[in-house]
């Protein structure tokens, strides 16, 4: 074991630990263990959501498919930076607005049908399952290779540690480690960026020479074509990640950490920003492991490419360097995952917990002591889908998660606040609708079907790698659909409810 690696990893789970036990001593009230009593100002919430958005998938796994695919492999990059400006426009503020500690809240402030909550509730569990699974993943694979550990042992140990933290911290602890996190991350790969450009002597143009002898598609790697060769896969991908984020339950539950709207607007904008910058450093590392590494010394180190980056960083800066840009790889999965765990924690101890079982009577104190439950439940359970999925790249992983959220939620969402005819029954079939058909498609797609590396080892029976492109319409054909077949709530005053929506504002309070 390599004392540097260990320091490293000794000081991020004693720093985190830290921070959790600070924030354990504030959670008093479901106010603040759910939403940190909305006391973030705009650019620290901004800095949490880039920490709660930036994955160890973006970290390791775009690095590593841009180094293997070239050009292609950067798709994920664009997808997830345009996806900002969809919940900019059109969710960030009426989220704000309509809700006050998840997604539920937001649905059932136009529909107060328990249904309506538990859908939502489960979509949020499936959703943010998907995305804890490639984080544990990365987090197993990193920690193999700082400690020596082996994979099993070490996902085990990482799931722990990241239930500890959100049962005990809440959204307070969350948040804090995911704006130290975001912090750490732009310092390591701004100077992993650096590093690569001195090495070539700050000229770019041997940066590309260099690259396109350390791979074997040549010239090739600028063009698109090597990691998705049909139109249709390119389009569904985007589609399903500009569209997913405004999906995200991890993501939307952060703007209730701030007081009012211009908060809102600042983290968003912050937090494009910065996603932006990292997003463009990781193309510069992906080219960096090329030239430096190469393609077939990458591909027998590490196969899928996750760890990219970290061989990079040895091969730059020797084992400090690695040590550092793997703690910071760590770091990003304890934010990542603290978020997920807390969104889910949220939607089973508020939504089903106190509004279903307890009809919204329950105390301050049994609401906390199932959020706690409800962490460690959740934790358990990303963990034992975790220890199956060693050899697979973790960022096809968060690209279902995009579709299954961009297919579910956002249709349910979006029409919830702009549409005036939405009935119950309408939200009730898009969610489920757009809910099962991303998960058949994904469990019959090549991801799960392959005659030779798949779970099932048969012929797919739908070539899509990226079903959205099916699912995402369908979701909102279904609710359309749905709505239009079933009678409106007459007694229901759709103004006044876009009215609060969009400002905040009651309609009583403008009369007065």
């Amino acid at each position: 074991m390599n004392l540097t690696y260990f320091f490293f990893f000794i000081c991020i789970v004693i720093c985190t630990l830290i921070i959790t036990y600070w924030a354990a001593k504030k959670n008093q009230t479901t106010y603040q263990y759910y939403a940190a009593s909305g006391s973030l100002t705009g650019i620290q919430n901004g800095l949490a959501i880039a920490g709660d958005y930036i994955s160890a998938a973006s970290f390791l796994g775009i690095v590593g498919a841009i180094a293997i695919s070239g050009f292609d492999g950067f798709i994920y990059s664009i997808g997830f930076l345009a996806s900002y400006l969809a919940v900019l426009f059109f969710v960030a503020e009426p989220v704000h607005h309509l809700g006050k500690y998840s997604l539920g809240d937001v649905i059932a402030a136009r529909f107060p049908e328990k249904k309506i909550r538990f859908l939502m509730a489960i979509s949020t569990f499936v959703i943010s399952l998907f995305y804890m699974i490639p984080q544990l993943v990365a987090s197993g694979l990193l920690i193999r290779l700082l400690l020596d550990i082996n994979y099993s042992t070490s996902v085990l140990i990482i799931g722990g540690l990241m239930t500890v933290y959100v049962a005990i911290g809440g959204m307070m602890a969350t948040s804090w480690v995911q704006i130290i996190k975001t912090i750490l991350l732009l310092s390591g790969t701004f100077l992993l960026a650096l590093t690569v450009f001195s090495k070539f002597k700050w000229n770019i143009f041997d940066l590309i020479e260099e690259v396109k002898l350390g791979t074997p598609l040549g010239d090739q790697f600028f063009m698109p074509g090597q990691l998705l060769s049909n139109p249709v896969e390119v389009f569904s991908l985007y589609l399903a990640l500009i569209l997913g984020t405004a999906g995200l339950p991890h993501i939307l539950i952060r703007f209730y950490t701030v007081k009012n709207k211009i908060e809102v607007r600042k983290s968003v904008i912050t937090a494009a920003w910065i996603i932006g910058v990292f997003y463009l450093m990781t193309l510069i590392l992906g080219l960096g492991t090329t030239a430096v590494i190469g393609y077939d010394a990458l591909i027998q180190a590490d196969s899928t490419g996750n760890l990219a980056a970290p061989l990079l960083a040895k091969a730059l800066g020797g084992d400090f360097l690695l040590a550092f840009i793997s703690a910071v790889a760590f770091t990003t999965v304890v934010a990542v995952v603290a978020g997920l765990v807390i969104s889910s924690t949220t939607a089973f101890s508020h939504d089903i917990y106190h509004h279903i079982i307890k009809k919204g009577q329950s105390t301050e104190k049994e609401q906390l002591r199932a959020a706690q439950l409800s962490a460690f439940l959740i934790g358990i359970t990303a963990t034992v889908f975790a220890l199956g999925l060693e050899n697979i790249n973790v960022t096809f992983l968060v690209s279902l998660t995009f579709i299954v959220a961009a297919s579910s939620n956002l249709p349910v969402i979006i029409l919830t606040i702009y549409w005036r005819r939405f009935t119950k029954s309408g939200a009730i079939i898009g969610m489920v609708t757009g809910l099962i058909a991303s998960v058949v498609l994904l469990a019959i797609g090549p991801h799960i079907m392959d005659p030779v590396n798949g779970w099932i080892e048969r012929e797919p029976l739908i070539n899509l790698l990226n079903p959205g492109i099916i699912t995402i319409p369908l979701g909102f054909i279904s609710a359309i659909v749905g709505s239009l077949l079933t009678q409106p709530n007459d007694e229901f005053d759709f103004d006044e409810f876009y009215l609060k929506s969009q400002t905040g504002i009651v309609k009583e309070e403008v009369l007065k």
